[in-house]
């Protein structure tokens, strides 16, 4: 008898662990949608998926083998996004997603994508870190990509 309510308090210590991680990944999916849903319509509101401090990396290949890696800083890149949509529309510059996996890192969900440039016909991966800001709304804490020009 104390075997089995050993087993007992153990599962009820995890069963609610389990659920949170099916939590952060279901929150994380809705987000990853919605970033999806508003690339895909342009909508400049994109950019307040972000939190103000995330961290955004990009590495970029150019055609002669040179590679660059930059950080830019997420104010500026939230007004890039803001301003790039317009353009991004009229060329038809979109992308889309495969291959995405999801995994619990903690509070956090890193998502793990294969993105392809529709205009420029190329992929390359995509991974974002996403998490609960203070007010409970899920956001962008990170991005890490790679382009070409």
């Amino acid at each position: 008898m104390p075997l089995l309510r050993l087993v007992l308090a153990a599962l009820l210590l995890v069963i609610p662990a389990v659920g949170a991680c099916v939590t952060a990944e279901q929150s994380a999916a809705e987000l990853f949608a919605k970033y999806v849903r508003l690339g895909s319509s342009y909508d400049a509101s994109l950019a307040d998926l972000y939190a103000d401090t995330a961290l955004i990396t990009n590495k970029r290949t150019y055609p002669h083998g040179e590679v660059r890696e930059i950080t830019i800083p997420a104010p500026q890149y939230k007004q890039l996004i803001r301003a790039a949509m317009p353009m991004a529309r009229s060329r038809g510059d979109m992308s889309t997603y495969s291959e995405v996996t999801y995994m619990t890192q903690g509070e956090r969900v890193r998502i793990s994508a294969t993105r392809f440039s529709e205009l420029k016909q190329y992929k390359s991966p995509l991974t974002l870190v996403v998490g609960a800001s203070s007010t409970g709304d899920w956001l962008i804490l990170e991005e890490h990509s790679e382009s070409r020009p």
